[in-house]
């Protein structure tokens, strides 16, 4: 018995050793991180200092141009139960808490919209409403396609405090704090280089007949990112929705924008209503194709990064070096992901560490 109880006293001060360590080893881990971030965002503003442009590709004729409209904006994350939403979606929500009350941030509130019809484990953890999915076989595998539905429900029964909203996806990182960009009647918008509806105007015009204008006044943009009044978007969300659904019955649409589908009958929907949006390239950044976050609000990490070991971009081909949300569909990374080697982007290596931190400190890795 003695021998048992000089054993497990013992014990104690080795865990506390332990435990110790561990915090040590993950501290200097975060620290390294953000050093090697703040390093290479200076190296890339001082090279860029002199290369600064516009931030505004496009705005209405009848707009004076303003920085922001003052006005604090309520965060709308659409998404499901699932494994793969779910980790995104809280990683959206860490750094959301992070950059919300920082000077220059115009965030409001924030909700999770919850279009599985049930709710989750997360529902104490990030603020939740929960909507309806399509009936069964409407989205035919196409996921995205509740999001208008869920949109539509949201503004109906939800109580909004702020007079603006900002629709966003569960893979957006606020990598700086986020004004309000939107001016009035002028929503905010990012704009996709492949969303080109002049180049597709024989099918734009199925949805967007002649009497309401050139195919011009349909924006080149989906619905996340966009700032948009909550007025505005009350008219919009019912035609989103019946034009996402509209284009999924024809099959040459169909076929023709396949998983953009519903970022076209966004911005067709909005022309329907007369909207036109200021086109901002600085609200977003999506590597690995945009090289650095300075002066960037929001990284969308859609697109698989693959680099060889001279940090050399291989895209099309998987890298010796490699991230790709997609690789994590029933979970979360691993809290020992590795950093990308030399010569990456700031910007691939910023979502990366983004990513990392709150991998390395959440409790729970099952997200």
């Amino acid at each position: 018995m003695t021998g048992r109880r000089n054993t497990g006293s013992a014990s104690v001060p080795l865990l506390v050793l332990l435990s110790l360590g561990f915090c040590f080893a993950t501290y200097n881990l975060q620290t390294i991180i953000w050093r090697n971030i703040a390093i290479m965002r200076s190296a890339v503003d001082d090279s860029n200092r002199k290369l600064l442009s516009d931030p505004i590709l496009e705005m209405p004729d009848d707009m004076q141009k303003q920085k922001t409209s003052g006005s604090p904006f309520h965060v709308a994350l659409t998404a499901t139960d699932a494994p793969y939403s779910k980790w995104q979606s809280r990683i959206m929500y860490y750094w959301y808490k992070k950059k919300k009350d920082l000077p220059g941030s115009e965030m409001g509130g924030f909700t999770r919209i919850l279009h599985s019809g049930n709710r989750d484990n997360l529902m104490d953890e990030i603020p939740t409403i929960v909507v309806d999915p399509l009936p069964a076989g409407l989205d035919r595998g196409y996921i995205v396609l509740n999001r208008p539905c869920a949109f539509v429900q949201w503004l109906e029964k939800a109580t909004i405090e702020e007079e603006y909203i900002l629709m966003a996806e569960p893979d957006h990182i606020f990598v700086n704090p986020l004004p309000n960009l939107a001016d009035g009647g002028y929503p905010a918008a990012f704009p996709f280089f492949y969303i080109k509806p002049a180049e597709n105007e024989n099918i734009i015009r199925k949805f967007f007949p002649r009497e309401n204008g050139p195919v011009t006044n349909v924006d080149p943009i989906g619905n996340s990112p966009v700032i948009i009044k909550k007025d505005l978007l009350k008219k919009i969300a019912p035609t989103w929705m019946n034009v996402s659904l509209r284009m999924k019955d024809d099959s040459e649409t169909d076929k023709a924008f396949g998983w953009v589908l519903e970022m076209y009958a966004y911005a067709v929907a909005s022309a329907l209503h007369g909207v036109r949006h200021v086109l901002r390239k600085d609200l977003m950044l999506q590597p690995p194709w945009d090289l650095q976050t300075a002066k960037k609000f929001i990284i969308h990490y859609t697109y698989g990064c693959d680099y060889n070991l001279k940090g050399e971009l291989t895209y099309g081909k998987i890298g010796e070096w490699r991230f790709d949300k997609r690789s994590y569909l029933r979970g979360p990374p691993p809290r020992n992901l590795s950093l990308p080697p030399p010569g990456v982007p700031e910007s691939v290596v910023s979502e990366i560490c983004f990513i990392m931190w709150i991998l390395i400190s959440c409790q729970d890795h099952n997200m």
